[in-house]
């Protein structure tokens, strides 16, 4: 894959300082691209951002989402060509715990996105990422498409909904007879390296490794689409660049890995524990009566193939070896900037 379109364009990142946020910087920053994130502090401690060292190599605005005001300045001063929107409050759960700002966050903050790109003329392509969790799941065997209605059980599940709905108004109501080419990529479950999040489950197992603990695996029986983070990543940045030369590229995708790579949260940590070594073992701690996720969920990426020619390139026990090696390499003290630069050339190379 080829990453020279990006050279010298301005782009815009929200999100920049999470987890894929970062990943996708880093992307960027490495392929000669103008970089300003736009986000809020990184999530949690330790976090990928400042592990990384990115904060030194790119222009981040700390800064909300919802501070409309802000965002407008930023777009007004970087005068950016492309927006890839990521900015969101990201976990099930927390949305549970908090509904309202999980709403604000992902409804409203996408609102002001548009906004912004509304009233910015330099903009030419936009990427809203949300995630295979806007379609109303009947936890059917086969994949949803694009086409499929849209819903979302939970607060953040659709609140995801909701902000798809907003960048379909916005592109109806006043981007179709214009240059801006405007995007939605619903993409599945991600795992790789810097991943330190709450309710995950490989930061719970990394979490595990770290004080010598066998790993406690909640939902050890759902079944979720699992892919290597720069697989996702990789398919904004072809989505972007595609639009930005031809609008007719612009449209609804989802990205998610092959079926064989939908597994359970079980065999997803079996795959952990082979590649951690050790003896590691996990536990189930199934709850009851916890807050409800979907037990089976799987996208039809038959669009992005026939568009893009797009396959993924690491299927999930390479993914599992990639991610171990990560954390392997921070728990030990190594350079964790190098390593993603290791773990990106790999990938591109193919």
């Amino acid at each position: 894959m080829d990453l020279s379109f990006y050279r010298g364009k301005r782009v815009l990142v929200t999100g920049h300082t999470g987890f894929k946020g970062t990943w996708l910087c880093k992307m960027l920053v490495n392929a000669g691209a103008v970089v300003t994130g736009y986000s809020l502090e990184p999530p949690t401690t330790p976090n990928l951002f400042s592990i990384s060292g990115l904060e030194f190599q790119m222009k981040s605005i700390i800064a909300d989402i919802r501070d409309f005001d802000r965002l407008k300045s930023v777009f007004a001063e970087t005068q950016p060509e492309i927006v890839l929107h990521l900015a969101a409050q990201p976990i099930v759960r927390e949305g549970y715990r908090n509904p309202r700002y999980t709403y604000e966050t992902n409804v409203m903050g996408t609102v002001n996105v548009m906004e912004c790109v509304r009233q910015t003329p330099c903009v030419k392509s936009v990427l809203n990422v949300t995630t295979d969790k806007v379609y109303k799941n009947n936890e059917w065997c086969w994949g949803y498409r694009e086409d499929e209605p849209l819903d979302g059980f939970d607060p953040y599940s659709n609140s995801k909904s909701c902000s798809e709905l907003v960048t379909h108004s916005y592109i109806n109501s006043f981007f179709t007879d214009t240059d801006i080419a405007v995007s939605t990529a619903r993409a599945g479950n991600v795992i790789g390296g810097g991943d330190f999040a709450s309710d995950r489950i490989i930061p719970d197992c990394v979490r595990a490794m770290k004080v010598g603990e066998k790993i406690g695996v909640r939902n050890p029986y759902s079944t979720r689409p699992y892919q290597h983070v720069l697989e996702p990543l990789a398919v904004y940045l072809t989505i972007a660049e595609k639009q930005f030369e031809d609008k007719c590229y612009a449209g609804f995708y989802n990205v998610g890995p092959d079926d064989c790579d939908c597994v359970t949260t079980g065999n997803l940590v079996d795959l952990f524990c082979k590649h951690w070594g050790n003896g590691v073992e996990w536990v189930n701690q199934a709850e009851k009566n916890a807050p409800h996720e979907a037990n089976f969920l799987k996208l039809d990426c038959s669009k992005i193939k026939s568009v893009f020619g797009w396959k993924p390139r690491w299927h999930i026990d390479e993914c599992m070896k990639f991610t171990t090696r990560f954390y392997k390499a921070w728990l030990t003290g190594e350079d964790i900037s190098a390593e993603m630069d290791r773990e990106i050339m790999e990938f591109l190379e193919g």
